[in-house]
């Protein structure tokens, strides 16, 4: 028997344990993973709750020998655990005092006539450990995805969605309630639009990664003539949802990155109900995104603009971006260590900058990363770029079907995602960890589409 079929006759069926155990990571991670810091217990739930999940994902994905359609996804999923798993590791003390950025710390201790010990290379090796806990529930989602079928796949998406229409509908009630008992975590942004989540950004990030599998989705009912095109008006009516959200976050992120998301969903809707002559739905599409952008510009532009208004005081992250950089090249090659950014920035913030306010994420993940994980870091970030180029390739230049649609919005969905990433640290929060790894599945099975003789529709 081939193996992707004994797969698809393991995973078969409304009980088949892996996918049960999938959707119920994803609605935890959805509940109690919107926040990436000070809220210990509720995240230590969602890493207990990827444990079931990922023995069942790998055990079955090694008895059905599917990781070997995978080796080199697989393998940067390992690198993304042995990077923090090597910072962890105790050094002698010849070794650690000659690692680059450790002088002061030698000068201390010997200032307070203290010997230096065996350490490791993670200058706070707790946030360092966490950190790797923090990855087991993306890393189960990943594994998950790899061995399900395309309908179980779907049903993923959908939850992904309906969490984002609850996200939404919370963060209405949230803004009319004017208080903060809506609000699940202790938040700065109190007052404003969050949903699930601690950071408004966040919230705008999943919007934008939910908004190609809608419009796609529906889209591809048109393709497979459908009597009952419900999901391509529902596709409408989200988008239209969407929009009037990213109006009322009003998280500059998601209004930047609104119109390139939106370009290239139409597109990949264009391509999912057939291509050829732009159909109704599909122009129904487009108009709903048209009336509710028109719908905005007159009732809510003013705030919106205000958000861009760079006279009221400067942005303080682009500000820093240079002191965080100049800091990096001083721990290279290995970095600081993941989980440091907060106690190395401490100690090299300048006194005029000391405020009430404290600078705990470069809001660039990119050069985060650098100062953290140095050359390791920057090899890895330039192997998953690869990695992407490669399965977008696969997926936008084949013909429709339903796996090649949903590959195609997960590729839209990783490149909001990375380009947030340059002024943001969305990735360093649980939920949106768990549906990048998810939609990271997805693009990745492109790779098997291309490869098998049973990667067509199903």
């Amino acid at each position: 028997m081939k193996v992707r079929e004994l797969a698809k006759k393991e995973s078969k069926g409304s009980w088949d344990p892996v996918v049960i155990a999938a959707l119920a990571l994803l609605g935890i991670s959805i509940l109690f993973g919107g926040a990436s810091r000070d809220h210990a217990l509720r995240l230590a739930f969602v890493e207990l709750a990827a444990l079931p999940l990922l023995v069942l994902s790998a055990e079955r994905l090694i008895r059905t020998s599917l990781w070997r359609n995978h080796r080199f996804a697989l393998g940067l999923l390992a690198a993304f655990f042995a990077i923090p798993l090597i910072q962890l590791i105790p050094l002698p003390p010849a070794i650690w005092g000659a690692l680059p950025g450790r002088d002061q710390m030698l000068l201390a201790l010997q200032l307070a006539g203290l010997e230096p010990g065996w350490g490791p290379l993670s200058l706070s090796p707790a946030i360092t450990w966490s950190s790797v806990l923090a990855l087991l529930p993306p890393a189960a989602v990943f594994l998950a995805t790899l061995s399900l079928t395309q309908r179980q796949l779907e049903r993923l998406v959908h939850l992904g969605i309906a969490a984002a229409i609850g996200g939404v509908l919370l963060g209405a009630a949230q803004l009319a309630s004017g208080g903060e008992r809506l609000y699940p975590w202790a938040t700065t942004d109190a007052g404003s639009v969050t949903g699930f989540f601690a950071n408004r950004n966040h919230l705008a990030s999943y919007l934008l990664i939910t908004a190609p599998f809608a419009i796609t989705l529906g889209a591809a009912t048109l393709r497979r003539r459908r009597r009952e095109n419900t999901p391509l008006w529902l596709g409408a009516l989200f988008i239209g949802l969407v929009v009037v959200g990213l109006a009322a976050i009003r998280s500059r992120a998601g209004i930047t990155l609104f119109a390139p998301v939106m370009g290239a969903s139409l597109l990949a809707a264009w391509i999912a109900a057939g291509r050829g002559s732009p159909r109704l739905g599909l122009l129904a599409l487009a108009g709903a995104t048209g009336a509710a952008l028109t719908v905005v510009a007159i009732l809510a532009l003013p705030p919106i603009l205000a958000r861009f208004d760079t006279q009221k005081g400067s942005e303080v992250r682009f500000e820093r971006w240079p002191l965080v950089a100049e800091t990096a090249q001083t721990y290279l090659p290995l970095g600081s260590g993941i989980g440091s950014f907060d106690t190395v920035y401490r100690s090299v913030e300048p006194l005029q900058e000391l405020d009430s306010t404290f600078f705990n994420q470069a809001h660039n993940d990119y050069l985060e990363t650098w100062l953290e994980a140095g050359w390791l870091g920057g090899g890895l970030i330039l192997a998953f770029l690869i990695w992407y180029s490669r399965r977008c390739w696969s997926a936008w230049r084949a013909l429709p079907s339903r796996e090649r649609d949903l590959q195609r919005a997960a590729s839209i969905g990783i490149g909001a995602l990375l380009l947030h990433s340059v002024a943001d640290y969305p990735l360093r929060t649980v939920t949106l960890a768990v549906l990048f790894a998810l939609i990271c599945g997805l693009l990745e099975l492109a790779r098997r589409s291309d490869q098998s003789p049973d990667g067509h529709a199903r």
